[in-house]
């Protein structure tokens, strides 16, 4: 029994400093460790704004990939799952680089409240929620499980410039 005890009490004290590490680290943090570099933001290219802030809610507007990065084509004719997948990664990545710019820093992030992910698509291509699953990956990676959104993920037969992802999002912010 002490010995299951001594055991139980060792594997908390090597465990705890990692959770800790893992709360105490800033959201560029945890991206920078799993590999990723926030592009510069993107700019608008029509009569819009990439942003919108009420209160303690920021909006983006639909976002493809930064710096002229965005995957082109149409899924399930030009480009399969993963390239699906990785274009909306880098989708994601321009909505951070986003949320940075509106806020100044991405710890002000409470919690990511809605994802709407847009996959230019084939008629007969149903693995919409696969692709976007890039887009919410990654945000789990920055955000823990603050970063899981209420989402929804459809196919549309095109998008802007031919890209293949466009996505936008709703988060709450602590201040």
């Amino acid at each position: 029994m002490k010995n299951l005890l001594l055991l139980g009490l060792l594997s908390l004290s090597v465990a705890l400093p990692l959770h800790a590490e893992t709360i105490s680290s800033s959201p560029e943090t945890r991206l920078k460790k799993a590999g990723f570099e926030l592009p510069a933001p993107v700019k608008p290219i029509a009569n819009y704004v990439t942003w919108r802030r009420s209160g303690n809610t920021l909006y983006l507007s639909g976002h493809g990939a930064c710096e002229g990065k965005s995957v082109l084509g149409i899924l399930g004719k030009d480009l399969d799952v993963s390239e699906g997948y990785e274009a909306a990664q880098r989708v994601g990545l321009c909505a951070l680089a986003t949320i940075k710019l509106a806020v100044g820093d991405l710890s002000k992030v409470k919690q990511v409240l809605q994802i709407n992910g847009m996959v230019a698509a084939t008629p007969n291509f149903v693995e919409h929620s696969r692709v976007i699953n890039g887009f919410s990956d990654l945000f789990v990676t920055a955000f823990g499980d603050d970063g899981k959104a209420a989402r929804a993920a459809v196919g549309m037969s095109s998008l802007p410039g031919n890209m293949s992802v466009e996505v936008s999002a709703v988060i709450e912010l602590n201040e």
